[in-house]
């Protein structure tokens, strides 16, 4: 047995498997450990020769100010994200039922338009977005940043609930128009509940999106004391000119552990929704 081949090979298989994760694993890693060990450094010792060293002395300073400077941005953040989330939820899940169940004449054309908005860059619509906005008098900050994010998730969020709800069985809708329901009905009381799996996919999705956003931010926050996160987060590192590095790598931790709990918390629907609607059936 020790010298049979095929064993031979499975275990040098293996082998290499293990090393190549173990390697990937390495990789992305490596910049978290960066990040850490600088939070916890001195300004003396915070020093790009001292890199993968460990801090000479451990101290929270940074962490203090980082997060004194960014918690007010996080909540206004907060405030951004889960009604823009929940909104665009809600409307691509309505787009979605329309155009996968009532086959209206150019549904597929109306489908293509819709699709079409993914494909628009964001550099392309900033300056109509922001004269669209100044005209109708929406306000810069978080007002204008949630109409941005419904109108920019509305593409994918419509994909996504029109690609689960084709593998919801005709059967079920039938049974409802059989016992009387109309279309209303038939998505508030039997679609929706059935739903969840693509609502949590949505949700993370405009969730992170929405919270990671600068460009957004930078255009329609309205400065660093109306806007998101990610604008105080630039403030704090002094745009392109990285001076405190300690301060700097705590910010960008603190501001990455809300999307880091998402994802904690929500990681295996995620995968379960987005592969929910995948077969049809």
């Amino acid at each position: 047995m020790k010298n049979d081949p095929a064993l031979r090979g499975s275990i040098t298989g293996t082998a290499l498997r293990y090393a190549i994760l173990i390697f990937s694993l390495a990789v992305v890693l490596t910049p978290v450990y960066v990040l850490i060990i600088t939070s916890f450094k001195g300004s003396g010792d915070a020093d790009p020769s001292r890199t993968w060293f460990l801090p000479e002395v451990w101290q929270t300073a940074n962490w203090v100010k980082a997060w004194t400077e960014l918690s007010p941005a996080l909540v206004r953040t907060l405030l951004l994200v889960i009604p823009s989330s929940i909104i665009s939820a809600m409307l691509g899940s309505a787009n979605g039922f329309v155009l996968s169940r009532w086959r209206f004449p150019g549904a597929n054309v109306v489908f293509t338009l819709i699709l079409f908005g993914m494909f628009i860059p964001y550099q392309a619509v900033m300056i109509p977005l922001l004269k669209l906005f100044l005209t109708i008098q929406i306000p810069q900050g978080i007002p204008a940043l949630i109409l941005a994010h419904v109108v920019y998730g509305i593409p994918i969020t419509t994909l996504i609930f029109r690609n689960y709800y084709e593998s919801v069985p005709a059967e079920l809708i039938e049974a409802a128009r059989v016992d009387g329901a109309g279309m209303l009905r038939t998505y508030f009381q039997v679609v929706l509940p059935i739903s969840i799996p693509s609502f949590v996919v949505v949700l993370i999705w405009q969730f992170t999106s929405a919270w990671n956003d600068f460009l957004f931010a930078l255009f329609f926050g309205g400065g660093t004391q109306r806007g998101p996160v990610t604008l105080a987060l630039n403030n704090l590192a002094h745009g392109s000119i990285l001076t405190d590095y300690g301060a700097s790598m705590s910010g960008a931790l603190i501001a990455s552990l809300p999307t880091l709990i998402v994802y904690i918390a929500l990681g295996k629907y995620f995968v379960g929704g987005l592969m929910s609607g995948s077969v049809k059936g």
